[in-house]
């Protein structure tokens, strides 16, 4: 705390933005004065932030899902490692996220933040320390202020929209560099680190691959980089949308999480041997994800909108594959050197909340080693073609991922029935809504 205050002060920093990401990774929380917040007591807000659905409104209670039946106070602790400066704010403001505790100092088990912490204590145990790196893709769209329109491309520097597929395209890329600088400054100011940044296959689609590291750490970096880039996107007159299916036509945005497992004594990847070759820890960390993920896809495709984006034939995956270097399949080993020899899981959106989604495929690896399970044969051809393994929607996801009993355990019987009641909620509002589909095709059909 001593080095936070003298940190604040050396840049006359005025307000904190005390924030916590809830269920759907949207920052809550307050903000106060520099004064105020280390003279007051700690941080409070209602239990109910953890039980609110994207549209605002609170599930009904079930037999395994209730609410806070008085909506008390939790607690929130600062993360004193996440301190840093919010630069597009006009006052000189820093933020910190917190970690939600309850009122006997427990940690609340549907903070996202404190889920990935759980599945990190499994590791621990083990004596293994995992190591991830995000790739998260997202569009740039002109602004859109009636949502009853469909999204388009914004215009670039050259004064027109971009149209077709410009996969990897530096002078695609170029169109919007006020933007990346923008982007690249923001993020230095925070501390974030950019691996590379690469414009993908959708028209304003890019993409930005992050520095790998602790899956704590890089769960906050991409939590932070979402507000950063809609921040600077919102600079220049466009919406930077993370939506895993925003534009009919166009591919849709991934977070893939590329795994990997180190020894904690050692330093050593444990998912290669002496020799080079692949362990059987790493063949099993693969067989837990072939064999786990259709039951946690309600956290890599959180809402109605993600599940568009599975679609055979595409870059998506429908499936859950594996393969050597082959971007047809979920699960991909990419070509390495034996000591950074990893896993690629391709199957979460950009929609999902990256505690979650990195917690969730974490998970799937650990009960693969403790299981001993082993794999499929790899796919060697073209593999998106095949049939779907992954499930086709919502409702289907949550059922897996309710039923799974290894899940449970691993995540805790209170966040999966506060998880599932807060996306069936979703759902049912989803359907209140009436499609153009259905008014184009039903209204004079049928």
């Amino acid at each position: 705390m001593e080095e936070a205050q003298a940190w604040l002060r050396h840049r006359q920093i005025q307000d904190i933005e005390c924030i916590v990401p809830d269920l759907a990774g949207v920052a809550r929380g307050k903000m106060m004065p520099t004064e105020k917040f280390f003279s007051g007591p700690v941080m409070s807000m209602p239990a109910s932030i953890f039980a609110q659905t994207i549209s605002g409104d609170y599930p009904p209670e079930d037999d395994r899902f209730h609410h806070n039946p008085t909506d008390g106070d939790l607690f929130f602790e600062a993360d004193y490692s996440t301190l840093a400066v919010v630069p597009w704010e006009t006052d000189p403001t820093a933020q910190l996220i917190h970690d939600a505790i309850t009122q006997e100092g427990a940690p609340v088990e549907t903070a996202p933040r404190n889920v990935l912490k759980r599945v990190l204590s499994l590791y621990e145990k083990e004596g293994w320390k995992p190591v991830v790196a995000p790739e998260i893709e997202f569009y740039l769209v002109k602004p859109n202020t009636d949502p009853d329109y469909p999204l388009t491309p914004p215009v670039g520097r050259s004064g027109r929209p971009e149209v077709g597929r410009q996969s990897y395209s530096i002078s695609a890329l170029n169109e919007f560099d006020d933007l990346i600088d923008d982007i690249y400054d923001l993020s230095e100011a925070q501390g974030l680190e950019i691996d590379t940044l690469i414009h993908e296959e959708g028209a304003a689609q890019m993409e930005i691959n992050l520095r790998h590291g602790a899956p704590l750490e890089l769960a906050d970096q991409v939590f932070l980089f979402k507000r950063t880039i809609r921040e600077a996107a919102l600079r220049h007159d466009m919406y930077a949308t993370f939506m895993a299916k925003p534009m009919s036509g166009q591919p849709g945005s991934a977070m893939h999480i590329h795994q990997s497992l180190l020894d904690i004594e050692t330093g050593q990847n444990i998912f290669s041997a002496e020799d080079g070759e692949a362990t059987p820890e790493f063949l099993s960390f693969i067989a837990g994800h072939q064999e786990f993920l259709p039951a946690v896809t309600c956290i890599m495709a959180p809402y109605v909108n993600s599940y568009r984006r599975f679609v055979r034939n595409s870059t998506a995956p429908c499936n859950v594959y594996w393969g050597h270097d082959n971007r047809t399949v979920a699960l991909r080993v990419p070509n390495s050197k034996p000591a950074a020899r990893r896993l690629e899981n391709r199957v979460p959106g950009s929609d999902a909340n990256p505690y979650l989604a990195i917690a969730a495929s974490l998970a799937c690896g650990y009960l693969g080693i403790k299981n001993e399970l082993k794999p499929e044969p790899p796919r060697t051809g073209y593999s998106s073609g095949g049939p779907y393994s992954l499930p086709r929607g919502l409702t289907e996801a949550l059922t897996l991922f309710e039923e799974c009993e290894e899940l449970v355990d691993v995540f805790g019987e209170r966040f999966v029935a506060t998880y599932r009641a807060i996306k069936q909620e979703e759902f049912e509002t989803f359907m209140s809504v009436i499609s153009a589909w259905e008014r184009e095709y039903l209204l004079l059909n049928v």
